[in-house]
């Protein structure tokens, strides 16, 4: 800062010289402009300094991404209590570690409407100010990205370039594979070199980066679990992440209606975490419903509150313990009911 008050203060300087010394108008511009200049590159080679006018990667340090982390799954995700304690666990650990062998490959499973998108958003924001809008975080939706079974191959091209080359320009660069479950089969193999355990690929470490994949594929083994803990008058918050993890990548990698079918990834380890997303109970709907009011300035009515929770359709038929489209509807819901 000292330098940048000396360079816009030669500015206000009286005129030192007489005519004989004078310095043409035009020539002490320059030469204003030029101490500015070099006073403020001074300035913004401090890597804090640049990052607060220009987003960088690594932006936040790691023990502050996951401690926001942590505050905004205790705060905003419901129901998912193993969703809560791996998420945390997996992502502070695998930011904190110095020296990770691999870079750190989620893939998060449930029905629609549990959170799993919402999940990957707060990740995103916990390391990024801008969250999913940061040129870091790489999004891609396999019924818009990869379309077309016949070019699959020209898939596997683009997509091992894309990573390529942005783990290049950011090591912790995160690349985001929404609805994995509709993914053509042997796709997403293209990228397991980069999962894997290798000091440098070319050049590149990928140890850094972290690579979450969503699907809808293993939410009926899920959901059968949670069910058996229910009918023998267990809560859900008795389910271990033991109890599902063993059985979900089973029935994941045998799905054939699955971008996991087969696939590598799981034959070889390479998917550190697979976290289970538990169907939402009549209870956590309401809890979306009464968030969402509020967070658009709303006083709570609990009338319309219990009355758009009770129009949400569950399942079993018999029982009607969970909610088939999770907290997915709320928003649609919340339009009709109140006049915003």
């Amino acid at each position: 800062m000292k330098l940048l008050r000396a360079a816009l203060g030669l500015a206000l300087l009286p005129p030192l010289l007489g005519p004989a010394g004078a310095v043409e108008p035009i020539s002490l511009g320059l030469a204003i402009a030029g101490a500015a200049a070099s006073a403020l590159t001074g300035i913004i080679s401090y890597p804090r300094l640049y990052c607060y006018f220009r987003e960088c990667c690594l932006q936040r340090h790691d023990h502050r991404a996951a401690a926001g982390l942590q505050e905004s799954l205790d705060k905003k995700l419901f129901g998912q209590h193993l969703v809560n304690k791996v998420i945390v666990k997996a992502v502070k650990g695998f930011l904190n570690n110095t020296n990770a062998k691999k870079p750190l490959a989620l893939s998060l499973h449930g029905w629609t409407g549990t959170g799993k998108n919402f999940v990957s958003k707060i990740i995103a924001e916990s390391i990024y100010k801008k969250g999913l809008h940061s040129k870091y975080v790489h999004q891609f939706v396999a019924t818009l990205h990869f379309p077309h079974a016949h070019s699959i191959n020209l898939y596997k091209d683009q997509l091992q370039s894309w990573i390529r080359g942005n783990v290049s320009i950011c090591p912790r660069s995160l690349f985001i594979f929404d609805e994995m479950d509709k993914m053509h089969a042997g796709l997403i193999d293209s990228i397991k070199p980069f999962l894997d355990y290798y000091e440098l690929l070319d050049g590149v470490s990928y140890r850094q980066a972290i690579f979450i994949f969503l699907s809808n594929a293993g939410a009926e083994k899920i959901t059968e679990v949670a069910l058996d803990f229910w009918r023998n008058g267990r809560t859900r918050e008795d389910i271990q992440l033991t109890d599902i993890q063993n059985a979900l990548s089973v029935s994941v990698f045998n799905n054939k209606n699955s971008g996991f079918w087969h696939s590598t990834l799981i034959d070889r380890n390479l998917i550190d975490y697979f976290v289970p997303f538990l169907p939402l109970e009549y209870k956590h709907v309401k809890m979306c419903v009464r968030v969402e009011i509020e967070s658009r300035g709303y006083a709570v009515d609990e009338e319309i509150l219990n009355r758009i929770t009770a129009e949400m359709t569950y399942f079993p038929r018999e029982e009607r313990i969970y909610s088939d489209k999770g907290c997915k509807t709320v928003d649609s819901k919340l339009d009709y009911y109140y006049d915003f």
